[in-house]
């Protein structure tokens, strides 16, 4: 049994101030074996952002995985955008933009989406889309970590990343079992799973961890524990208007036949709307 804390979009710099520490405190406490954040740690890619985050990731106390998102490029310093658009992830978090973790049976292999000459679309390089499949392992439970979806809810209006319905039906071929994806600020699990034409992957599509962003009307993180073929979501939320974090809710998924079942009904998604031009938040 692997516990995995799931937080992603954290926008320091433009993030909710007063639940950092509650955020802290529920991670520390859910006794996760590894805490993955799936990009878009800082709002604008600046250098005093990036300290922010640091010193967030500093005091989580279990081992940390992250990969790079859209918003953690530089948006108007455009030098640094086009020519060293990584520079500053790597100078604070880390010099490898797709990591990949092993913890028990459980192996976690990252993916960086991004594509630093678009504001918000991501993309899926063929050669990335080898290596993660050349990275699986037969014996272990591969989840792979990207900041983009490799599918949407048709409610979406964003632009799907450039070769994610490839990535995704190679992954699933290769024998891919879970998808963690953040960007959208919209939690899926059960709803993407009634869409897909991909049961054998389950996609975990979460929410904003900390942004501040009105709109999205609650900001939430989630812990997966993974024992064999059954996967137990802990989701935790924070409304806008409150404090700090609800108790948990709790979906369980099981995939016994192959192919991932649901054991409860669908959650239905909170879609902020239009939400991606060159100034907009997320």
């Amino acid at each position: 049994m692997t516990r995995i804390a799931h937080l992603s979009d954290l926008h320091f710099g433009f993030h909710r101030t007063p639940l950092v520490d509650p955020l802290l405190d529920r991670v520390n406490r859910s006794g996760a074996d590894l805490v993955v954040i799936t990009g878009d740690v800082t709002h604008r890619g600046r250098m005093g952002q990036y300290a922010q985050a640091a010193r967030f990731l500093s005091r989580i106390r279990a081992p940390v995985m992250v990969v790079p998102g859209n918003h953690d490029v530089p948006l108007y310093n455009l030098p640094m955008r086009f020519l060293a658009p990584y520079w500053g992830y790597r100078r604070t978090l880390g010099r490898d933009l797709a990591p990949t973790r092993q913890v028990g049976d459980l192996r976690v292999i990252g993916l960086n989406s991004v594509d630093p000459f678009a504001v918000q679309r991501g993309t899926i390089r063929d050669r990335e889309i080898a290596r993660l499949i050349g990275g699986l392992d037969p014996l272990a439970t591969n989840v792979v970590a990207v900041h983009h979806p490799l599918e949407q809810l048709d409610q979406v209006d964003k632009e799907l990343s450039r070769r994610a319905p490839e990535a995704l039906a190679r992954l699933e071929r290769a024998g891919a079992q879970v998808v963690l994806s953040g960007h959208l600020h919209v939690w899926a699990t059960g709803a993407m799973l009634d869409q897909t034409t991909h049961p054998g992957i389950l996609q975990i599509q979460a929410g904003t961890a900390l942004c501040g962003r009105v709109s999205d009307r609650q900001n939430e993180f989630a812990v997966l524990q993974i024992d064999g073929p059954v996967l137990t979501v802990e989701r935790h939320v924070a409304p806008m208007d409150e404090p700090t974090f609800r108790p948990p809710e709790h979906e369980w998924f099981s995939r016994e036949s192959g192919v991932w079942v649901a054991h409860q009904p669908a959650e239905i998604p909170i879609v902020p709307g239009a939400t991606e031009t060159a100034l907009s938040t997320a």
